[in-house]
């Protein structure tokens, strides 16, 4: 079988995750040029030969996220009129993905109109990272990989050897995440009502299983406004529980996050790199960042080499 050159790019959302994926590949970033015209308009000028090769481009559309969003499609726009074999937009964290659906009259389903867009825009496949709602992949006409992170924090949270613990699901959403993690770690499994006043303002009713005495570890797909979390943790330690950890894969941490998680009773803060930090990463001291660059590496060689990537959906490979 005949595989065309590989070439990974990367926006200017994450450039370095996309530095971590291309030392697991041991190769060089492929070189473009981005810039903008006198009225801001982005323009990006490929400095590499790119014609029949397999390209991948590594972007997050986080903040701001419809700039990140429209640099990924001109991205793509320009490989495909390069004359790439395969264009795939690595997504580590997928914008917009909370709008999957009509809650209320008059709303528009955003993430559906991402998907259009980046399928418009010349991409022939799509690699991302723990989806807010795992149907979303049923929102693209083309292939989607569809990763995730637990294998990595799981991994970490068992070199903690932390004994009677609890994992617990901060809303029922949670609850097949949270029993994964049991799995994996060994760990009992406790389930947390809560209920959505607005946009930002959680309230937590009843727990659904035994916390007191227990050390807790809370797993959820993002933080964004840390309601959730906080909430869950104020309520774990009403109950008597001990050491209280909170993990997700995409550390969005929005202002109220960054008021809020300091002084929620949380001993650690988990997060992966899918979206870049920058000064909020000192702020808290008691986040933890781990690399999700060798687990989109291995998936970008997978697909390259046209290999199965389905080890990688749950960390058995």
């Amino acid at each position: 079988m005949i595989h065309h050159p590989l070439i990974v790019f990367g926006g200017t959302s994450h450039p370095e995750l996309t530095e971590g994926i291309c030392r697991y590949l041991k190769q060089e970033p492929g070189k473009a040029r981005i810039w903008r015209f006198p009225d801001s308009e982005k323009i990006i000028k490929l400095e590499t030969d790119v014609r029949g090769t397999d390209c991948f481009v590594v972007q997050s559309v986080c903040e701001p996220v419809d700039e990140n969003l429209v640099e990924l499609l001109i991205f793509l726009d320009c490989l495909r009129r390069a004359s790439a074999a395969r264009v795939t937009a690595v997504i580590p964290y997928f914008g917009y993905a909370r709008q999957d659906r009509k809650d209320e009259g008059r709303v528009p389903i955003t993430a559906k109109l991402v998907a259009n867009l980046i399928v418009a825009a010349g991409a022939s496949r799509v690699l991302t990272l723990d989806l807010h709602a795992a149907q979303l992949q049923g929102f693209f006409d083309i292939p989607v990989d569809h990763l995730t992170a637990e294998p990595v924090i799981a991994k970490y949270l068992k070199t903690k050897r932390l004994d009677k613990l609890t994992v617990v699901a901060p809303d029922v959403g949670n609850m097949k995440k949270a029993a994964r993690y049991a799995q994996k770690l060994g760990a009992d499994l406790a389930i947390i009502h809560k209920r959505r006043v607005s946009g930002s303002e959680i309230v937590c009713g009843e727990i659904i299983g035994e916390v007191e005495g227990r050390n807790i570890v809370m797993c959820d797909d993002m933080i964004t406004t840390g309601g959730t979390i906080c909430g869950a943790a104020e309520l774990l330690k009403q109950r008597g529980a001990g050491q209280i950890i909170a993990g997700a894969t995409h550390g969005v941490l929005a202002k109220p996050a960054m008021e809020r998680l300091p002084k929620a009773p949380l001993d650690e803060v988990i997060v992966t790199d899918s979206v870049p930090l920058g000064a909020k990463g000192t702020v808290l001291k008691n986040l933890t960042v781990l690399s999700v660059a060798d687990l989109l590496g291995e998936a970008v060689r997978r697909i390259h080499l046209n290999l199965s990537v389905s080890g990688l959906f749950n960390g058995t490979e």
